[in-house]
């Protein structure tokens, strides 16, 4: 499963980053999914962070 971030959405609480630090980062006060790591959704900590994110600006696709 590809994970990626609206920037439209994020509001730069970065719960992504404290969850999934492997697979996120924190640029320009936003949350971003890492180079490289956007085919890591089947990450317990990624799907921790799509539930647990306050602005709902991660998503999870096939």
């Amino acid at each position: 499963m590809r994970v990626s971030i609206d920037q439209n959405l994020c509001y730069g609480s970065a719960e992504c980053v404290h969850r999934a630090p492997s697979v996120f980062e924190f640029v320009d006060d936003y949350g971003v999914v890492r180079p490289g790591r956007e085919d890591s959704g089947d990450d317990p900590g990624v799907r921790e962070a799509v539930e647990k994110c306050p602005s709902q600006a991660i998503t999870l696709t096939e």
